[in-house]
């Protein structure tokens, strides 16, 4: 046998292997009344864009039963509900809801949604408009996101 079938062989038995690996992969039960409450267009605009990392109802795509796809997207959505879950938005106290409206002006300007999520649903992109009733949904301005006293994150 050749080398490079040996190696062929070897590479789809991990992969295949890899299959086996367990992971979370699902979307809690939860309250409806405990959903964020935003103006229709906004609502629109976060389900569309936010939901699939920011919510219990994650639209699960293809690639999230493959490793190692799977385990990517299964972190990316763990990390997104515990910094912010619009299926939980009425378990957060007026402080925190306060803290995550600036933290959602700023990552609608920077960050969010992230570009690799874009790559594969682009129809999540924001465009500038869109962006804008995020921000005015917040309540916040340019001005006072800037004039507030810089935090690190570390």
């Amino acid at each position: 046998m050749s080398v490079g079938k040996m190696l062929g062989i070897f590479f789809l038995s991990a992969f295949l292997l890899i299959q086996l690996i367990p992971y979370e992969r699902s979307n809690p039960k939860s309250d409806p009344s405990l959903e964020i409450k935003a103006p229709p267009n906004v609502q629109v605009i976060f389900k569309r864009s936010c939901y699939d990392c920011h919510s219990n109802e994650t639209r699960w795509p293809w690639y999230s039963a493959i490793a190692p796809a799977k385990w990517f997207v299964a972190r990316d959505v763990q990390v997104g509900r515990r910094w912010l879950n619009f299926s939980e938005w009425e378990r957060y106290d007026e402080k925190k809801k306060a803290k995550l409206k600036e933290m959602i002006f700023i990552a609608v300007g920077l960050a969010m949604p992230l570009g690799t999520y874009v790559k594969a649903h682009p129809e999540a992109a924001l465009s500038k408009e869109e962006r804008d009733a995020i921000r005015e949904w917040t309540g916040l301005s340019v001005e006072e996101i800037m004039n507030r006293p810089k935090r690190h994150l570390y």
